[in-house]
């Protein structure tokens, strides 16, 4: 299968707005999952930052792109968590009684984000599609009797 050059466009356009959403919540939450405050980083901002804005941004995803939205859903949240961890390695300082998360925490928590983008993904596609699975719904549900009558009346 071949991909036309505006489904690519759209792909690019669904990742790029999944990745705007993930970087809008984290700073209209005002967590950062990459620094580690001790006990009280684990609050219910970060919760959400975690579990919740991946989601929508997933569900952005899936919404944009249609079938094949749930396999796009995996990027936003990756980029996002990437560039910021690499921004607070290089370029930003980490705030004073804080420390950059170690890396096997931030890997298992990037996972969790992505999987939460993936169910919002998932529903996103069905969404758009009104149904599950690979075949469009008029297909699926199409009514025999009338296909038959039709092609009857064509010959």
């Amino acid at each position: 299968m071949k991909l036309g050059k505006p489904r690519i466009a759209k792909g690019f356009m669904a990742i790029l707005a999944g990745c705007l959403v993930n970087f809008a919540g984290d700073k209209l939450l005002g967590v950062d999952l990459e620094l580690f405050w001790g006990l009280e980083t684990f609050n219910f901002l970060w919760f959400l930052d975690l579990f919740v804005v991946p989601l929508i941004a997933g569900l952005v995803v899936g919404i944009i792109f249609g079938l094949g939205g749930k396999w796009l859903c995996y990027f936003p949240p990756l980029i996002v968590r990437l560039l910021s961890y690499y921004n607070f390695m290089y370029f930003s300082t980490v705030p004073d009684g804080a420390s950059l998360m170690p890396m096997g925490w931030w890997g298992f928590f990037v996972i969790l984000a992505i999987e939460s983008a993936a169910f919002g993904g998932v529903a996103g596609e069905i969404m758009v599609k009104k149904t599950y699975g690979r075949m469009p719904r008029e297909l699926v549900y199409k009514d025999k009797v009338n296909s038959k009558s039709s092609q009857d009346s064509t010959r």
